[in-house]
């Protein structure tokens, strides 16, 4: 029985030593040491052994145990070794490479574009203009002779906080409260920012983007108004060549007034603006003889204007936030 002890060894140790995986292993250790392994089976023998051969025999068996314990030990951390070494490897960082830098953001681009605007109308003398986006009656209808019935007023339309004021619905609330702290002409202001309306698509947000402009001066015409505007967007869309019309229309706070429209690339108008002589009752309003003095005004959506720029055919897209969408305008 010793001698099958032996051999039952040196056929598990070679078994441990083709182990390759810590699987194979187990079922090895398993074969040999298991509650009915080889060796345990031998043990199991004993009983019918003299005493003493018993005890020659049972040690012999556990010393082959002892060895087959051993090198499944010693195999064992050889596998696990080997695993590490694998990950260490698979996840080894290159410590000569150049360290990863914080990524710089970018400007909105209806942030540029605003920044284009300004910047135009900078160059022809125009100052620019702010005031708060929560506006009173006064300063966002009355002062801009809009009555009381106008559709603007209709809740379905605008915004309504306490006390019955507005988010403002357009910037038009900043001239009139440039031209009431001005006091005296002349004017020429632009006037940028957030306006809240409701209407929601693909071209429309209950929050979007206005630039209003204002000019009030002896003698300014509308002949200056289509220079001045004329001029401004061929040189936004840097176009010389660029089609723009004057279409009649009608605004409460112009008279006359007139939808701004520009040649596509289709051959069709497209509407950018609207725009017209500053009406007399709004040149009151704010203590400015409109027998002295004329002006214009002009508004246009910057939103609007982003798009045509950037060729983006969903105003949404502006608005939800897509790192994708916005690192196309980094510089």
């Amino acid at each position: 029985m010793q001698n099958n002890a032996t051999e039952i060894t040196q056929k598990g140790l070679a078994a441990l030593n083709a182990a390759n995986d810590q699987q194979t292993l187990e079922i090895t250790k398993a074969q040999y040491l298991g509650k009915n392994g080889e060796l345990n089976v031998l043990l199991k023998q004993l009983g019918s052994m003299s005493p003493e051969e018993r005890k020659t025999v049972g040690a012999h068996i556990n010393e082959c145990k002892n060895q087959f314990q051993a090198a499944y030990n010693a195999k064992r951390a050889q596998l696990e070794e080997a695993k590490l070494q694998a990950q260490l490897d698979a996840e080894a960082l290159d410590v000569t490479l150049p360290g990863r830098t914080q990524e710089l953001g970018g400007l909105h681009p209806v942030t540029l574009t605003l920044q284009r605007v300004v910047e135009l109308f900078h160059s022809m003398g125009f100052d620019v203009a702010d005031g708060p986006e929560i506006e009173d009656d006064f300063h966002n209808f009355q002062a801009l002779n809009i009555p009381q019935n106008h559709p603007a007023r209709a809740m379905q339309d605008t915004f309504y906080v306490e006390n019955g004021d507005v988010l403002r619905t357009h910037t038009s609330p900043i001239q009139i409260r440039y031209m009431l702290d001005k006091k005296e002409p002349p004017i020429r202001i632009i006037a940028p920012g957030r306006v809240y309306r409701v209407d929601s698509d693909a071209t429309h947000s209950p929050m979007f983007h206005q630039c209003e402009g204002l000019w009030v001066e002896e003698g300014v015409t509308f002949a200056d108004l289509k220079a001045i505007f004329t001029d401004f967007i061929r040189r936004f869309f840097e176009r010389d060549d660029l089609q723009v019309r004057f279409r009649p229309s009608f605004f409460p706070f112009t008279e006359p007034s007139a939808e701004i429209d520009i040649m596509g690339e289709n051959g069709k108008w497209l509407e950018v603006g609207g725009c017209g002589m500053v009406h007399p009752n709004v040149l009151k309003n704010v203590n400015i003889n409109p027998e002295q003095y004329t002006g214009f005004a002009f508004g246009i959506g910057l939103d609007r204007f982003a798009m045509l720029r950037y060729n983006v055919n969903d105003l949404r897209l502006f608005f939800d936030n897509d790192l994708a969408f916005l690192k196309q305008f980094k510089a």
